[in-house]
């Protein structure tokens, strides 16, 4: 008999389950990409309007674990998918509450939340299980977006551009590089939903596997190397982003390759966006799980975008 995969505290009120006020590690200060700091250092972040160091979207992805894994146990490992559009940062320091809408009875998706104390969402989206992908708040998502006009950034870049495949894995000691300068142990410290399921053998799988906060981290790994022709140096943040296992879990130690392919351009009044799917694939070369992207990136912070912009567009 296995532990339990979790010891979260789940409450029911208001047609939804709740899970604890959380207080999210920051772990990005020192991230780096384009060779500079990050939206997640606190310098960098002000000089762009916010208040401090963002915690990363992926992060609150944990507190949804044990809501899902209490709907719909052992498939949530296997088959899980949460479909986030991100709606306010949240800062080291202050506390967050997971919520998803009660099912009906043989429900396989529900709609899920993210709030502050004061209110402030964070994030909404759904939670699904063993689903073809067309039920998620992301699909819904991308079928209504607008193409992105004038763009500077992704001038270069295409709808149904493809990467080369990557070899990624992630070990317990393993420095995730300059995206991540941190471990999957480090991470387990401080995790908020800690599991018996990520650090041994005492699950239905009789190995480690990978939290789906740091499923995020393993797709991200070596996306630096793929050459994208996005311009910069630039500052981006994640927007909206969605993970789906296929044929779960993802396992500690093991070798996946990735491909990522644009998907969609689109844009706001301070942003360009390339949303990005990632597919990893298990060495009989099935995919196991898939990560959909939009990374934003802010216009302010690319430091030709005007003169660019003048160029192309007059």
């Amino acid at each position: 008999m296995t532990s339990a995969a979790f010891n979260t505290e789940i409450t029911e009120r208001d047609n939804a389950l709740f899970g604890p006020w959380r207080r999210p590690a920051q772990m990005l200060h020192a991230q780096v990409y384009d060779s500079h700091a990050s939206i997640h250092d606190d310098a960098t972040a002000q000089k762009l309007g916010f208040q401090g160091g963002t915690i990363e979207g992926p992060t609150h992805f944990s507190q949804f674990a044990p809501l899902c894994e209490k709907i719909w146990g052992k498939a949530w490992f296997e088959t899980g998918c949460l479909s986030a559009h991100y709606r306010n940062p949240a800062f080291e320091g202050e506390e967050v509450q997971a919520n998803i809408a009660t099912p009906k009875p043989g429900e396989k998706s529900c709609a899920i939340g993210m709030t502050k104390r004061d209110g402030t969402e964070i994030l909404r989206g759904t939670a699904s299980v063993g689903q073809d992908g067309t039920e998620t708040a992301l699909h819904q998502r991308l079928g209504e977006l607008k193409p992105l006009a004038d763009p500077v950034i992704l001038g270069d870049l295409t709808v149904g551009m493809k990467t080369g495949r990557q070899t990624v894995k992630m070990d317990f000691d393993q420095n995730m590089g300059d995206l991540y300068p941190f471990s999957l142990r480090e991470k387990l410290k401080v995790i908020t939903e800690p599991s018996a399921y990520y650090s041994g053998s005492d699950n239905p799988w009789g190995r480690p596997i990978v939290p789906m906060e740091m499923l995020s981290v393993l797709f991200q790994y070596r996306a630096r190397e793929d050459r994208l022709p996005v311009r910069g140096p630039a500052v981006g943040l994640f927007a909206d982003q969605e993970i789906r296992l296929l044929r779960g879990p993802i396992f500690v130690g093991e070798s996946y390759t990735t491909e990522r392919e644009v998907v969609a351009l689109s844009g706001s009044r301070r942003t360009e966006s390339m949303w990005v799917r990632t597919t990893a694939f298990a060495a009989d070369g099935k995919p196991v799980a898939t990560m959909l992207l939009n990374l934003a990136s802010i216009k302010d912070s690319y430091a030709n975008y005007q003169r660019e912009h003048k160029e192309l567009y007059g």
